[in-house]
């Protein structure tokens, strides 16, 4: 009998005493595929650094946030639900993707010791779905969830050419939030509903945590979306959703939150100026 052969062991940084520190924050935090997927990158970048997941519970965020950001070998943090709005209070600036959001998913030490905030959010699940071939120019988006993730989405699908979006939030001061603050930038193209509205929706997209759970129930109803409709969801894990896989069942072709993540890799790379000392490119 052919003795089965052991696979080898996954890639890991080895940690010392120069090991720069990246955490991402998030509550939960064990469905996070950051460090899976920007680790192997600082391997094969060839730094000595390290991205872990942090447990932060919402009450002692503040806390944690500012604590980290006085380790002195820490250069970035990652926000995952539910901080990404609420973490933007910890940054000295913020660009214009966290104005226009309300959200942040990214923190950066700068060399002064202040922290830059980012959102990447809205322009990696955009860059997503143009690399699977769905181009949101003219098209007609039904969004549902306005929290941090939610704003980012909504900034960024107006920005690549939707013709219209709906906002869907069961919090109605949350889809408020977000009409007003981007109404002005998309006049006409934006409106806001505490019910999803998916009549005549060319995307449908999950941005609440439905999902990350079994027993969460579904974000809406994919027996109201019209045949030929695109299901979305922004959830990492697990992978198929509840919801992705009604919505397969009904015929519609669906889209993996992972993409969202994956298309972030080169805009966090650069934001947090991860350079090969030796190598231009990432292979």
């Amino acid at each position: 009998m052919t003795t089965p052969a052991i696979p080898p062991m996954p890639e890991r940084p080895e940690i010392g005493g120069s090991t720069r520190l990246y955490a991402v924050l998030g509550c939960p935090v064990a469905q996070v595929k950051a460090p899976a997927l920007l680790n192997p990158v600082f391997a094969r970048l060839g730094l000595d650094a390290v991205l872990v997941p942090v447990l932060a519970e919402p009450a002692h965020l503040g806390e944690i946030v500012r604590g980290l950001q006085r380790i002195g070998n820490l250069d970035g943090l990652l926000v995952t639900v539910p901080h990404k709005a609420e973490v933007r209070r910890y940054a000295d600036t913020v660009s214009s993707a966290v104005t226009q959001s309300g959200s942040a998913n990214a923190l950066r030490r700068e060399p002064d010791g202040r922290w830059s905030a980012e959102n990447f959010d809205g322009i990696g699940f955009v860059r997503g779905l143009r690399a699977s071939g769905f181009d949101l120019s003219g098209k007609r988006v039904s969004l549902i969830g306005a929290g941090g993730a939610g704003g980012a989405l909504a900034a960024a699908v107006l920005a690549a050419g939707a013709a219209h979006l709906d906002v869907c939030d069961r919090d109605e001061s949350r889809v408020s939030e977000v009409t007003n603050r981007l109404g002005p930038y998309w006049p006409g193209r934006l409106t806001g509903s505490v019910v999803p509205r998916l009549d005549g929706a060319d995307l449908a997209v999950n941005a609440t945590p439905l999902g990350l759970r079994p027993e969460d129930p579904l974000p809406f109803d994919v027996a109201g979306l019209p045949p030929g409709a695109e299901v979305a969801d922004i959830i990492m894990e697990p992978r198929e959703t509840a919801l992705l896989r009604a919505a397969e069942a009904r015929g519609h072709r669906i889209h993996h939150g992972s993409h969202m993540l994956i298309h972030q890799l080169d805009l966090y790379r650069e934001f947090f100026r991860l350079n090969a000392p030796e190598r231009a490119e990432l292979s």
